[in-house]
């Protein structure tokens, strides 16, 4: 299963059938691997990596570190339920350093990011401070490199 797994997650877009010739397993196997994983709720997503900024779309990105008083008995994750559950916030993380919480915040303009900030994230009970990372360009995102002569091309198998 895990051999189906990381092939999907380099490319969501590979059929069962590829994924068969690939693995060396029956094309029901990888159908019923998948269905299970979907099931059990290991592949969450299927996504798609756009460049917004080749279609003329400006996207205001923002990195949020977030310092939070943990409450008794949920710790941290109350509060990031409360966060995630915002449709600005893209990804939640819990991390280690100074700060309990990284958010990655999508929005159409930095005022409309610093909005989500002050009039949302700022004025809940548990969060004690935030600071905010605006990204400025995205070189690469989940693996893939969205400019420059190396974007889009993967290296060919070594066969012998």
């Amino acid at each position: 299963m895990k051999e189906i797994l990381k092939t999907l997650e380099g490319n969501a877009r590979a059929t069962a059938e590829q994924i068969a010739t690939m693995t060396g397993k029956s094309v029901a196997q990888v159908k019923r691997a998948i269905k299970q994983a979907e099931k059990e709720r290991a592949i969450v997503k299927y996504k798609t990596i756009i460049n917004w900024e080749k279609l003329g779309e400006e996207q205001v990105q923002a990195l949020i570190e977030i310092k939070i008083a943990p409450q008794r008995d949920v710790g941290f994750d109350s509060i990031a339920e409360r966060i995630y559950r915002f449709p600005e916030a893209r990804s939640v993380y819990l991390v280690s350093g100074t700060y309990d919480l990284a958010v990655l915040v999508v929005g159409s303009s930095m005022h409309e990011v610093a909005g989500f900030v002050a009039q949302k994230l700022a004025p809940l009970e548990s969060v004690q401070g935030t600071v905010t990372h605006f990204l400025l360009k995205r070189y690469k995102e989940d693996g893939e490199i969205l400019e420059g002569e190396t974007a889009g091309v993967r290296r060919l198998p070594l066969t012998l």
